[in-house]
């Protein structure tokens, strides 16, 4: 089994940045490709951004791209999220899961575990 916990969320005016941090526990953590989605109130659950075990490939939402970054810092067993330029449209639920196959990074129903998620909300 693999434990992720999300913290770094908040609230956060328009235009600010915030880093969300995802700390797992387990076995094999460091090899599994991991992903950060989001869900608004009332809304679906939609992709944010995903990365690969060895930190190679990554992939963004188009509505994220140049604004966040992911990362990982497999020694640590911590998988980040930099949000940059933040907008009314980011406030959601955000929750990190962890996927070994990764053959659909932007498909949620992939991922294997799941966090509990942290609040981020982006006030204008």
């Amino acid at each position: 089994q693999v434990q992720l916990v999300e913290s770094g969320g908040g609230l956060v005016q328009a235009g600010g940045s915030l880093r969300l941090s995802c700390a797992a526990s387990g076995r094999t953590f460091s090899r599994y490709g991991m992903a950060w989605f989001r869900q608004g109130p009332g809304l679906e659950r939609e992709f944010v951004a995903a990365i690969s075990w060895s930190a190679g490939r990554t992939y963004y939402a188009d509505s994220v791209k140049g604004r966040f970054t992911i990362s990982r810092d497999n020694a640590k067993n911590i998988v980040y999220l930099q949000m940059k330029s933040l907008k009314a449209e980011d406030t959601a639920v955000y929750r990190c899961a962890a996927d070994r196959s990764f053959i659909a990074p932007m498909d949620s129903r992939r991922y294997d575990y799941w966090g509990q998620g942290t609040q981020v909300t982006v006030f204008s």
